[in-house]
């Protein structure tokens, strides 16, 4: 079963996303989620197997430039995550549908998405759920 989040399942959403977004803390997640599920812009989503939270998929509109893509807003997948123990079970997928279904009800006619240069696993994911790589970038930084 899957669920869209609601404010009662901030906590629920950052106990699965420190398994992704380790160098985050749980309180600095569940304020985030807090903040993502009150926008009109932004979703996440809940996989439950057995009645327990095994995965989540968050999503948003980008209106400003989205790489590749030639229409505003744009639904843009944020983060997937399902438990390592429930993986290739086809729940990423179920995930990923209802993000997509929510973009196309907020009018939007592509998504997008992203991982790092060297994260193979999410690259694997993204071209096997149809995705179609758009570009390559290394980001810079200095201190001023």
């Amino acid at each position: 079963m899957i669920v869209k989040a609601t404010k009662k399942d901030t906590s629920v959403l950052a106990k699965l996303a420190i398994q992704m977004w380790s160098n985050h803390t749980l309180e600095e997640l569940e304020a985030d989620f807090k903040d993502i599920i009150r926008k009109s812009d932004a979703v996440c989503f809940i996989k439950h197997v057995n009645e327990a939270p095994i995965g989540f998929a968050q999503c948003q509109l980008r209106h400003d430039y989205v790489e590749g893509t030639h229409t505003s807003p744009v639904g843009y997948l944020e983060g997937v995550f399902i438990a390592p123990e429930y993986q290739k079970n086809g729940y990423a997928r179920e995930l990923l549908h209802e993000c997509e279904l929510w973009a196309k009800e907020k009018g939007c006619s592509e998504f997008a998405s992203d991982c790092e240069l060297d994260n193979i696993r999410s690259f694997k994911f993204h071209t096997a759920m149809g995705f179609e790589e758009a570009n390559r970038v290394i980001c810079f930084r200095k201190t001023l």
